[in-house]
């Protein structure tokens, strides 16, 4: 019986990551044909968030998101809270950066996150428990069968102060960096030699939620730190300003097939790197803007690729640099956010993008009415048949 239960126990904790997956894709291009991903012509876009004019150019889809002295406040104020916006266009590799303050709170996430309807991903997270750090995180292709690609780069006071959050997305590497320093960088040959390195048209979502909230599976919330104590609330993270560098303008990116490879991306309506744009004064935030672009199209081939250094700054030396998952999820919604699964890896990763109760969200509650159960018993039955 002691092996029922050790192999039970580990096959539950494995299934432990899909209560909290958060990335979800209404339509996987890799599975079936979706529509092409709607762009921005512009090459550099500025967000000022403490005008509420700009918060409200996102897409907001999660709670509320009101502006302050601070900026964009994103808070948990009561359980199920889950405030998140989302871009309204996609652009395809260059640079994100955000200012923010990180929200306190035991099981209090913070998450700046860009993904992609291939479930691409790449991360920051800020734990409430953890004012000394933040995580840094990358999916390929919604593949979750290991979770050992997270690592925990120092920070001076993440929740109190003002800290620049950067992520260079170039074709052949991605680079973390905390005020313009590198904290960490992946070669795409060290993503499974490059089948799970992010590189599809992404957006950009921000939000902040409860990994501690006692609903979410035991591993998310060790993962976030412990459980949420909501008489302490109101947790709330500040986003003064974001800046997005698109190093393939264009109006849309059609997928021309179902390989999820940059290099069958096709850009139509394509324009020049220089154009850019503040939204401090201008509303020019997506391709609906009228442009004058030139109408041709173009397969993915770019030659200019994004500054940042390729070596792996402090407090980032891990092996997550050069491991990656292998085998593709079968789930739209398989890349697990938040998950913290105590496997034996010791990853404890997460890419949660905010685990908001709307139903374009893909909250934790519904991926656990959806999983949880069947997972649990095909758990039991595989543990028993290996006595």
């Amino acid at each position: 019986m002691p092996s029922f239960f050790k192999y039970a126990t580990a096959a539950l904790a494995a299934a432990a990551p899909f209560v909290s997956a958060q990335t979800h894709s209404d339509c996987n291009p890799m599975k079936k044909s979706c529509p092409p991903n709607k762009g921005t012509t512009e090459s550099h876009i500025t967000y000022d968030f403490t005008k509420q004019e700009n918060v409200d150019k996102w897409k907001t889809t999660g709670g509320k998101v009101k502006t302050g002295d601070q900026g964009a406040e994103f808070t948990v104020g009561k359980k199920g809270d889950a405030p998140t916006i989302d871009t309204p266009f996609y652009f395809f590799f260059g640079e994100l950066t955000v200012k923010m303050k990180a929200a306190p709170g035991t099981g209090i996430v913070s998450s700046i996150v860009m993904e992609s309807d291939d479930l691409d991903e790449i991360d920051w997270e800020g734990l409430g428990s953890k004012n000394d750090k933040i995580e840094t995180n990358y999916f390929g292709k919604g593949d979750t069968t290991t979770y050992d690609r997270e690592t925990y780069p120092p920070v001076s006071d993440p929740q109190g102060t003002w800290h620049e959050y950067k992520i260079v997305w170039a074709e052949d590497h991605i680079t973390w960096k905390i005020d313009d320093k590198d904290v960490r960088t992946v070669k795409k040959a060290d993503a499974k030699g490059g089948s799970r390195f992010p590189q599809t048209p992404m957006r950009v979502r921000i939000g902040v939620w409860a990994g501690g909230d006692p609903s979410n599976g035991q591993g998310t919330i060790e993962w976030a730190g412990g459980s949420t104590d909501y008489s302490k609330a109101p947790f709330t993270m500040y986003v003064k300003e974001v800046q997005i560098k698109n190093d393939n303008p264009a109006k849309s990116y059609e997928w021309t097939d179902k390989s999820g490879d940059a290099k069958s991306i096709k850009k139509s309506g394509a324009t020049s790197r220089d154009e850019s744009s503040s939204s401090s004064s201008s509303s020019s935030d997506s391709s609906s803007s009228t442009d004058s672009s030139s109408s041709a199209s173009s397969t993915m081939a770019t030659t200019t690729k994004s500054s940042g250094s390729k070596s792996t700054g402090s407090g980032s030396s891990s092996a997550a640099d050069s491991s990656s998952s292998g085998g593709s999820s079968s789930s739209d919604s398989a890349s697990a956010s938040g998950s913290g699964s105590p496997s034996s890896s010791g990853s404890g990763s997460s890419t949660s993008s905010s685990a908001s109760p709307s139903s374009s969200y893909n909250a934790a509650a519904n991926m656990a009415a959806t999983y949880v159960a069947p997972l649990s018993l095909l758990a039991i039955l595989t543990a028993f048949f290996q006595l």
